[in-house]
């Protein structure tokens, strides 16, 4: 399974102040807050570390099929500018965000595996057109006969006909940008 989400860091900026008392130690853990807070830049690392649960938190409710809302429960690692971990009940998810000073966006995987995966940031607008064309260039598949059909989660799949077309896929999307992340049935 995989996840995705992505962070409009203009729109935080002006909605969110994660400087509030209270917000921190609503959604980091004591160690999360710790490097918030000792961050060459900790604005950025609160929403690359939100960008992260989020991620972990839909490939995991893809794989359990229920919803809940528990951000302390996931708690990321950093293991470079890039690369981290985040663990929820025993259960580690890898992430992979992509840092520019407009968004941070993170995608989320079970296994650090080299299947191929793919992704794109657009505006929220062509988020499915985007998304469907990709899907009929990796199939063959006509954009205009490839349909989204959502999960009871909420999680979309995309099938042509009755055929399943994606393993796992997530959309995200935040103010002025939008991503989509997908893995193809191993048969594409």
């Amino acid at each position: 399974m995989i996840g995705n989400d992505i962070v409009d860091l203009k729109l935080a900026r002006t909605q969110s102040n994660w400087r509030r008392k209270g917000f921190l130690e609503k959604q980091f853990t004591q160690k999360e807050q710790y490097v918030i807070l000792n961050a060459k830049n900790p604005f950025l690392t609160v929403w690359q570390f939100w960008s992260m649960k989020e991620s972990a938190y839909k490939c995991y409710t893809q794989k359990q099929g229920k919803r809940f809302y528990a951000p302390r429960k996931f708690e990321c690692t950093l293991i470079s500018e890039t690369k981290g971990t985040v663990i929820f009940e025993g259960n580690t998810l890898y992430t992979t965000s992509f840092l520019s000073t407009s968004y941070v966006y993170t995608t989320a995987r079970e296994k650090e595996s080299k299947r191929l995966m793919f992704s794109e940031v657009v505006r929220p607008s062509t988020l499915e057109f985007n998304l469907k064309n990709q899907l009929a260039h990796e199939t063959g598949f006509s954009a205009k006969d490839i349909q989204k059909v959502k999960t009871t989660i909420g999680a979309p799949r995309f099938y042509h006909q009755e055929e399943l077309l994606t393993v796992s896929c997530s959309i995200s999307h935040h103010g002025n940008y939008g991503a989509y992340v997908f893995n193809l049935d191993s048969k594409f």
